[in-house]
């Protein structure tokens, strides 16, 4: 993979790549991270985060040889941990990652928190329930240096977790003022992660067991979309994972993030247009671009589903505030 340098001077946002969440092949992986290695993107994660049993197209090795590709394509590489551990093979891969050498890795249970604790840098990801400032404080004391938010918090609550004028710092109180202060990360596109089950919803949706479910889920590269008896968009289904129908789209809330002290958005990735997405992005939050318009762009390139961004402003999250111009020429939503 060659990089282009996106741009001379350090953008006002970082633009994160959250890992892939669906089930894709080793040659649609390939080419998928070939893009991102050409996009703004400067932080890419990667990994397994669903089912274990995907490792069937990547496996471990897999993923630190594409790791080693997008490094030297100058990118900052996280290796994301599965959420739901199962099997004592989840758990050797789990160790695999967290003694690692090369990599931060993000760590998505309770499980990787004790491996990583201690051992240098790494990320809280969003699958861990951290809700308050004295939670972030306590996880605090593992050695973090990010901290993914929780999907339902809104941009205000992230902002009183973790104030930019007053951020938690790595290692806690006893640690001193040299501590490295925790950064925020949002999720700010794609089809948010709900629930985890045990059970895989996709074998069930075609009579299957779990353990023998013929990996169907290859077959819905953006997951199984639901509808209500109304024919309303409802949930979408990928694999053990439950998802919103929308996707959660917060291109029009840049001057919130700013003013809340967040400048690293998570984009995760959907099978089609996503490099256009990761440009209309780039676009609003550090070139000046109308949000507006990039709005009316990913409408169109986004999922079945439609956009929502309801749980930015504290809202019930299927709902979608249009992007409108602001009086000083900057965008609400």
């Amino acid at each position: 993979m060659e990089h282009a340098d996106n741009a001379a001077a350090a953008p006002d946002f970082q633009l994160s790549v959250g890992p892939v969440t669906y089930y894709w092949t080793r040659s649609t992986l390939t080419a998928f991270y070939a893009e991102v290695a050409e996009s703004a993107a400067r932080t890419v994660y990667l990994g397994e985060t669903v089912c274990a049993r995907r490792r069937e197209e990547m496996k471990v090795e897999d993923w630190f040889d594409l790791a080693r590709d997008l490094a030297a394509a100058g990118k900052e590489v996280v290796l994301s941990a599965q959420v739901l551990i199962e099997s004592e093979s989840d758990l050797r891969v789990l160790r695999r990652l967290a003694e690692n050498a090369e990599f931060r890795v993000e760590a998505n249970d309770a499980a990787a928190l004790r491996l990583l604790a201690g051992r240098g840098p790494f990320v809280i990801g969003p699958h861990v329930n951290i809700y308050s400032r004295d939670a972030l404080r306590e996880h605090a004391l593992l050695g973090p240096t990010r901290w993914v938010a929780p999907l339902e918090l809104s941009i205000e609550q992230v902002a009183a977790i973790n104030p930019v004028a007053d951020p938690v710092r790595s290692g806690g109180p006893e640690a001193g003022g040299d501590a490295t202060p925790i950064e925020s990360e949002i999720f700010a596109f794609g089809r948010m992660p709900l629930a985890f089950s045990a059970r895989c919803f996709t074998a069930r949706h075609y009579h299957l067991q779990k353990d023998d479910c013929a990996f169907r889920c290859i077959e819905h590269p953006d997951g199984l979309l639901l509808t209500s008896r109304e024919g309303e968009p409802f949930l979408a289904i990928n694999g053990i994972q439950t998802q919103s129908a929308g996707t959660h789209c917060l291109i029009g809330a840049r001057d919130a993030l700013a003013g809340a002290g967040i400048r690293r958005l998570r984009l995760s990735p959907q099978s089609q247009h996503f490099p256009e997405i990761v440009r209309c992005f780039d676009a609003v939050f550090n070139r000046g671009a109308s949000a507006p318009d990039a709005a009316e762009t990913i409408d169109a390139l986004c999922l079945p589903g439609g956009m929502v961004n309801g749980y930015a402003s504290g809202q019930p999250g299927k709902d979608w505030t249009p992007v409108a111009p602001a009086a000083n020429g900057r965008v609400s939503a």
